[in-house]
């Protein structure tokens, strides 16, 4: 229960147990809609029950960081298993879209030889940004709580370091376009790429605006809100390239999203 002393901090940490809820139902809800056809269509029944099972590890992991004081290695873990959700979530959209004859087809990867491990590349440069920035927010001045530790690195350090991986992100990104362009990629995985692009060169915006700015608290919090746009894009770019069931290659005809 929030106390007038938590101010803004306790209405925050409420809201988000009281969101808690309506994420499970929802959850609840995808796996009472795909358990008639778990036959069928197993891979949406195993994704729905990923996607449940984040919550109570997210409960679990989050009563932890109350029992250590906000510790901001606990705090991280916390972050990175909901960008975990995220991913999953964003495979079980794109799956769910896809008709049964859909998932039983042989379709070739959208992304060609040349193409797949760069898109690889964009999945592990993108988890690995997301890990470090973790880290430099850990080690900078902002904390759910006056009395939160901070992990002790080094904020400059590992913030060089962060931004290596960024780099080689806004190049392999780069190349991607390149390719996907040159050899007239499938519309749905240039579309993704650009998106993907858009949200990379906002979060290099946003971080290093907010590095020069001395860490003005909104923009950290856009700087997080943007990983998480990231970890979906990123999820979204690597399933649509790599994936042989691709929605929207059979569904011409198709009823409701896994309904045949």
């Amino acid at each position: 229960v929030t106390t007038p002393e938590m101010g803004v901090h306790g209405i925050i940490e409420f809201g988000n147990r009281l969101l808690t809820f309506v994420l499970a139902a929802i959850a609840f809800g995808m796996l009472a809609s795909v358990w008639k056809s778990r036959r069928s269509r197993p891979d949406l029944l195993w994704l729905s029950v990923a996607a449940l099972a984040g919550i109570p590890a997210q409960a679990f992991i989050g009563g932890i960081t109350v029992w250590t004081g906000l510790n901001p290695w606990v705090v991280g873990l916390h972050f990175i298993v909901s960008m975990m959700i995220i991913s999953v979530a964003v495979v079980l959209v794109n799956r769910a879209w896809l008709s049964t004859e859909g998932v039983a087809g042989s379709h070739a990867p959208l992304a060609d030889q040349p193409l797949r491990p760069v898109i690889w590349a964009i999945g592990i440069l993108s988890a690995i940004t997301v890990v470090l920035g973790v880290m430099v927010t850990g080690s900078g001045p902002h904390a759910g709580d006056h009395g939160a530790a901070r992990n002790g690195l080094n904020p400059d350090l590992v913030t060089r370091l962060h931004v290596v991986p960024v780099y080689l992100l806004v190049f392999a990104t780069a190349v991607a376009l390149f390719l996907v362009y040159r050899r007239a990629a499938d519309s749905r995985l240039r579309t993704s790429l650009v998106v993907f692009t858009a949200v990379v060169l906002a979060q290099a915006v946003i971080g290093y605006v907010q590095h020069f700015m001395h860490l003005p608290i909104v923009l950290v919090a856009m700087h997080m809100l943007g990983a998480s746009l990231l970890t979906a894009a990123a999820a979204h770019v690597v399933y649509t390239a790599l994936s042989r069931k691709v929605p929207g290659q059979a569904l011409a005809g198709a009823g409701s999203p896994a309904s045949k």
